[in-house]
């Protein structure tokens, strides 16, 4: 977990500097337009998907089995976008937020050479010439230290199985 917590440091600070450089800027408290508009299912680490996993342990027995609903339509749904199963949808408030993954914690903060943005309003920030000034984090160097991490799979896939898993347990206690 180590290595995980290292690059959440990281993450924080080149986050951190863009809010205290631009107090205006879009991503924050309120702002939930990337969880209702994913491109695709969040790949997570292993690491990763522990830290998840304990914030998801912590959630009442009614609001897990709403996320395991969604999860599991996610599972299937083929149109895009989608909206994370993690969404408070009333609140747009995320219940895992300070276990949230690395793909949350960078989005419209830091920049892929060869992909780009994907917030849209930033996005049109940038081509308008406003977010000229801003250091974007390197995304492609998140990925290279996410490598050493753990397997990587969707979200749904690491859900779906430690559902499994709990369900497994619980007819043992039985």
């Amino acid at each position: 977990m180590s290595k995980l917590f290292e690059l959440h440091r990281a993450i924080d600070a080149r986050v951190d500097n863009i809010r205290d450089n631009r107090p205006d800027w879009l991503c924050g408290k309120g702002c939930d337009n990337c969880c209702r508009r994913l491109a695709e299912v969040p790949q997570l680490t292993a690491a990763e998907w522990d830290l998840l996993r304990r914030g998801l342990g912590t959630l009442p027995a009614d609001r897990l089995h709403e996320i395991s609903r969604d999860m599991a339509a996610l599972s299937s749904q083929s149109a895009r976008p989608l909206v994370c199963p993690l969404l408070e949808e009333s609140s747009g408030a995320c219940p895992v937020y300070l276990q949230r993954p690395i793909a949350c914690r960078t989005y419209g903060f830091y920049a892929q050479r060869e992909l780009g943005l994907y917030c849209h309003e930033i996005e049109t920030q940038v081509s308008n010439g406003v977010l000229a000034d801003v250091v974007w984090g390197n995304h492609d160097a998140i990925d290279q230290q996410l490598k050493v991490l753990g397997e990587s799979k969707p979200l749904t896939e690491w859900f779906l199985s430690w559902e499994h898993n709990e369900q497994i347990q619980k007819a043992k206690q039985q």
